[in-house]
């Protein structure tokens, strides 16, 4: 990888760092604050993020990627999904319209278990990231296009499908993690709310098309793995 190539790679690292600590002020600050009740608001912001969500599912699509091939380097792809994915992440809580209303406030032992379930969650993230490999997820150490997507299980070399820590406890760990974080505020505006209804509703409908692509590209190897760890993301319910 020339210096240019390598350059753009780190420094798509750093934008999707930034835009995930952009996001945890906004959902940690901006949205603490409640605001009137405004139902257009809320389908100004499904309509931002269903931009990002789209970008983030169709450019993981191996046709998609083939061409995009043509133009861009195999090596190269991942980091370009990255930044985009990044820039898009950061300009989805940039618009956000505030949404407004209160829906719960829980204090005493209450609130101990609200922090419980976002500090699991974060613990369940950084788990998953540790298992897929951080660099990868962040487009700096380029992989083969038989690889996994950036949320599941595989090896760094493609040669295999590679399981290990909390993939042996639901397919999608790193999304049960995103789930208990974005849901377990003691605190719970209607902006946090809705922006945690958003995303879980498009992870519920993104991940049976990962796991097409998945079984396309690891086949029977990937069935098998399904038959052992029967839920995809919360255990015994889905």
């Amino acid at each position: 990888m020339i210096k240019f190539e390598r350059l753009f790679a780190w420094l798509g690292g750093a934008v999707f760092v930034a835009s995930l600590g952009y996001c945890a002020y906004v959902f940690i600050i901006r949205w603490s604050i409640p605001h009137a009740p405004d139902g257009e608001a809320l389908v100004f912001d499904t309509l931002v993020f269903s931009m990002f969500a789209v970008h983030h599912s169709v450019f993981a699509r191996p046709r998609v990627k083939d061409r995009l091939s043509r133009l861009v380097p195999d090596r190269m792809l991942r980091s370009v999904y990255v930044w985009t994915a990044s820039l898009l992440f950061i300009a989805v809580c940039a618009s956000w319209q505030p949404v407004g209303g209160s829906v719960y406030r829980h204090g005493g032992w209450l609130s101990l278990v609200h922090a419980f379930a976002q500090l699991l969650g974060v613990s369940l993230i950084a788990r998953s990231v540790k298992t897929i490999d951080a660099l990868e997820l962040a487009g700096i150490r380029q992989v083969s296009l038989k690889s996994t997507t950036s949320t599941t299980p595989g090896p760094a070399n493609g040669a295999g499908l590679h399981v290990a820590g909390p993939y042996r406890l639901v397919r999608h760990p790193l999304y049960l993690g995103w789930i208990l974080v974005v849901f377990g505020p003691a605190l719970m505006t209607g902006d946090r709310l809705a922006f945690a209804a958003i995303t879980t509703a498009y992870l519920a409908i993104a991940i049976p098309w990962e796991e097409r692509a998945l079984g396309a590209v690891f086949g029977d190897e990937y069935l098998r793995y399904q038959r052992r760890v029967r839920w995809r993301v919360i255990p015994f319910i889905y």
